[in-house]
């Protein structure tokens, strides 16, 4: 990536969605979503279940139905482009189903997302991985199937570094695992940001989201309601109780 690249996602934005309708078949999920994603930053969709932050990120990667004014990645419009090349192009994405290869070990499951390092920046291997997810490395061999869920999400993200991407949507990365997961997590999420990786995360667990995004955009029957510095959000007691109290 270029010098003024570089300048210009910092400014515009890595990913600028603006006006984004998402849609299930006849139903409409989301309705005039517009954000932005820029380089180097952590930014979390939280808000109560069902209210669309796994359908944005779906939506972005063009793995659901939808339309939008804008949608662009890097500058390049992807409206219009398959999965697979906006995931080749450098976009990567952790869904919460963890779909890693079952019939695979680890090692195998991590060279199927090996893909060349970009802009500079000192390649992911498996040695590098394993200092942030260190049950992994007595795992090297053993297929991914006999893994815990907590493992395999483990695998799912190092897979998706593997592939060295300049940034990386992240579904719900804290759901149903323990305390000791969820902080390998944040780990992974920082060391991420380190190198210079932006994060775009579906979340409801807002105390982990907290620790580790910058800006928080909070999601509500489809729609963005609020979008801000995160240290502004948790200063703001009315308006998490607004969006977020049961």
């Amino acid at each position: 990536m270029t010098d003024s690249a570089t300048r210009r996602d910092a400014l515009e934005g890595l990913i600028v969605v603006e006006g984004l309708d998402a849609f299930y078949g006849q139903a409409q999920v989301l309705f005039d979503v517009s954000l932005r994603l820029r380089a180097g930053e952590i930014c979390a969709l939280i808000g109560r279940n069902g209210a669309g932050k796994t359908t944005t990120l779906k939506a972005i990667m063009g793995l659901v139905e939808r339309r939008a004014r804008a949608l662009t990645w890097r500058g390049q419009d992807i409206r219009n482009l398959p999965t697979h090349v906006i995931a080749r192009d450098g976009l990567g994405f952790v869904p919460e189903e963890r779909r890693i290869f079952t019939d695979l070990t680890v090692a195998e499951n991590l060279e199927v997302g090996r893909q060349p390092a970009r802009g500079g920046r000192q390649p992911w291997t498996p040695d590098r991985l394993v200092k942030i997810f260190p049950n992994l490395a007595e795992m090297m061999d053993r297929s991914a199937a006999r893994m815990s869920g907590g493992e395999q999400q483990m695998l799912t993200i190092a897979r998706t570094l593997m592939g060295n991407p300049d940034a990386v949507l992240l579904d719900e990365p804290s759901e149903g695992l323990s305390p000791l997961i969820v902080s390998q997590m944040g780990e992974a999420v920082r060391a991420m940001k380190a190198q210079g990786i932006a994060v775009l995360l579906s979340e409801q667990n807002l105390h982990f989201a907290a620790t580790i995004a910058d800006r928080v955009l909070v999601m509500e029957t489809g729609n963005v309601r609020h979008d801000g510095p995160m240290a502004e959000f948790l200063a703001d007691t009315a308006l998490r109780e607004k969006f977020l109290a049961v």
